[in-house]
């Protein structure tokens, strides 16, 4: 972990903090170490001009906040979540994007640095719906929104294109209302 980076927020065992550019060898490492966690759900990049450019998108463009969630104890990144395509005005909303590294994968560090995420984004980051869509048959995502509060909206087939294919996915929502102290 940066040396001057602070954790945005912290619950028991796990903190959240920006990505940053720095981060990219220890990122890869574990994205290369998680393949098998990750397919066929998502790809992370496991390589220095992948992240460099994904990086690059999360700090840069103002549609998007990348975080990762870190080990309080000694900073090590056991997993990411991002919010993507956010938008202000009338809507206030942002699409998550996450995943735990094959080391972390069981402990309840989603669980815990989602609702960080969640609090973040409905406090400082002034946002009013956060949304995932989710391959139906990843049911251990399902299961983490499920516990983080999010109410099925519904269903989009042929949704994001995907290690190769086009997939349907299930639309999950929670707004600020659904959250206590939001």
């Amino acid at each position: 972990m940066p040396e001057s980076v602070t954790f945005l927020a912290e619950g028991p065992r796990f903190g959240i903090r920006p990505i940053t550019h720095e981060d990219g060898a220890e990122f890869t490492a574990l994205a290369r170490q998680s393949k098998e966690l990750h397919r066929p759900w998502l790809l992370p990049p496991d390589g220095a001009e992948a992240y460099a450019a994904y990086a690059t998108r999360l700090i840069d463009e103002p549609a998007r906040a990348g975080f990762l969630v870190c080990e309080r104890a000694d900073g090590r990144i056991a997993g990411f979540i991002n919010i993507n395509n956010i938008v202000e005005g009338a809507f206030q909303c942002g699409a998550l994007g996450y995943g735990a590294f094959a080391h972390a994968a069981g402990r309840g560090l989603m669980t815990e640095g989602l609702g960080l995420v969640i609090r973040h984004a409905f406090g400082p980051m002034g946002l009013h719906r956060l949304e995932a869509n989710i391959q139906p048959a990843n049911q251990a995502s399902i299961a983490l929104v499920r516990r983080a509060g999010f109410r099925l909206e519904g269903f989009s087939p042929d949704f994001l294109h995907i290690d190769g294919a086009w997939r349907d996915h299930e639309r999950w929502a929670i707004t600020a209302e659904m959250i206590p102290c939001s």
